[in-house]
């Protein structure tokens, strides 16, 4: 039967792909929730209600938000575990395959979705765990943290990054499917594509985490402040990718 046939070959592999989906949706809503809604709002909040609404609220939020984070690289690995490995451009993850249009296409969505899922894990849960406590104290009566502004502002700037990289990570993922089928063989232009794509991802990442020009409100970092800001930023960056990748690798 073909019914069997199918889940025969694919069975696991579109569970995980399923999956992969149903948790990336999440991660991501959560990841534009607290960027459009609850920075925001929380802006707009006296000290006691913003410390009961990260109580209630953005702990519950940032449960969710990690652990989803968590699942979609797991599902992400599981799928390269469970591709069929054929042959041709669309073939799976053979040794072969990362040289492809459609390769490098999802390699750099996994780059990407790498990055922002270690962001998540060790960048935002540790401070915003900072910032709970340090919300949990203040509302049973004991001191404030001095360190709880810090670390919110540290998460603040790896939650922008991540949503800095968003509309690339899901161009790359979505894109893969279209220039696979397109059938395009290895490129020769692969080699300069990836050390313009790694100075390019180092150098924002570092900088929109705060790791280098620090985690100041300066100039440089005026696209960081609002959500409208990052989000055309992130529309930007697009574009640039777009731009490289027609540029360098010539499909």
């Amino acid at each position: 039967m073909v019914g069997a046939e199918f889940f025969d070959r694919f069975g696991l592999e579109v569970i995980f792909r399923v999956a992969h989906v149903v948790v990336g949706i999440t991660w991501i809503g959560l990841l534009y929730y607290f960027n459009v809604v609850q920075v925001p709002a929380f802006a707009e909040l006296d000290p006691g209600q913003r410390n009961a609404a990260i109580d209630k609220i953005a702990s519950r939020a940032l449960w969710w938000f990690r652990w989803a984070a968590l699942a979609t690289f797991v599902m992400g690995v599981l799928i390269l575990g469970t591709q069929d490995p054929g042959s041709g451009a669309d073939s799976g993850f053979s040794s072969d395959y990362w040289g492809t249009l459609a390769g490098t296409s999802i390699l750099t969505g996994m780059l990407l979705g790498t990055t922002m899922f270690l962001n998540v894990w060790l960048i935002i849960w540790p401070a915003q765990k900072i910032v709970i406590a340090n919300a949990r104290n203040v509302l049973a009566g004991g001191e404030a943290d001095p360190n709880a502004a810090a670390a919110g502002r540290k998460a603040l700037l790896a939650s922008r990054t991540n949503t800095f990289f968003s509309l690339p990570l899901i161009w790359f993922m979505v894109s893969t499917g279209f220039v696979g089928g397109l059938g395009f063989g290895t490129q020769d232009g692969i080699l300069v594509y990836w050390i313009v794509v790694l100075i390019l991802w180092a150098v924002l990442e570092a900088f929109g985490c705060g790791m280098i020009g620090g985690t100041g409100q300066t100039t440089l970092r005026k696209w960081q402040e609002s959500t409208v800001g990052v989000i055309s930023a992130s529309v930007v960056l697009w574009v640039v990718f777009l731009l490289i990748w027609f540029a360098l690798l010539n499909p």
